[in-house]
């Protein structure tokens, strides 16, 4: 059974409506012409940010959690990286209910590969003839949001949560 888009601990079940998931990455850069017209770019941090919404024939339960504080939201968004190498630094955090994958591209076809991932590091065992991997997880991060959008209409519940990372 595939992992389920978590909020705060707590499961979004089918019932509450297969969740559009966004993610999108949010920051404090900034683009500016250097005096000879090459274009600089600064940035000094980036997070992600995005929203969740559904349309099901319950609501998600999310009105009990504390929305003061950051919650835990358990993504089933994945990401992932390819390179030619076995190493891979993981930009975020992997849920621990689901260890990350691997695949391995050999001739024209990816094929599973194995992968060992401790502290952020992801290391994928060598396949013969493979001439580049990708790693793939689901993220785990820490945000802020509100109590979800709610709307009612032809029997079905509606709802919507924007959030950024913490």
């Amino acid at each position: 059974m595939p992992v389920p888009l978590m909020l705060g601990g707590v499961p979004i079940v089918l019932h509450a409506g297969a969740p559009d998931l966004t993610v999108q990455p949010i920051g404090g850069s900034s683009q500016d012409r250097m005096s000879d017209g090459a274009l600089a770019k600064q940035t000094h941090w980036e997070k992600a940010g995005g929203t969740i919404s559904a349309q099901g024939w319950m609501p998600p339960g999310l009105d009990g959690l504390d929305y003061t504080g950051p919650l835990e939201l358990r993504s089933t968004q994945a990401s992932n990286m390819q390179q030619a190498g076995l190493v891979f630094t993981l930009t975020t955090t992997p849920r621990p209910d689901d260890a990350p994958w691997a695949f391995a591209l050999v001739g024209e076809q990816w094929v599973d590969a194995a992968v060992v991932t401790v502290d952020g590091v992801a290391t994928v065992t060598a396949v013969p003839g493979a001439a580049m991997y990708q790693v793939w997880w689901w993220p785990v991060y820490s945000v802020f949001c509100s109590r979800p959008a709610k709307s009612q209409a032809g029997g079905f519940q509606s709802w919507s949560i924007s959030w950024e990372e913490a």
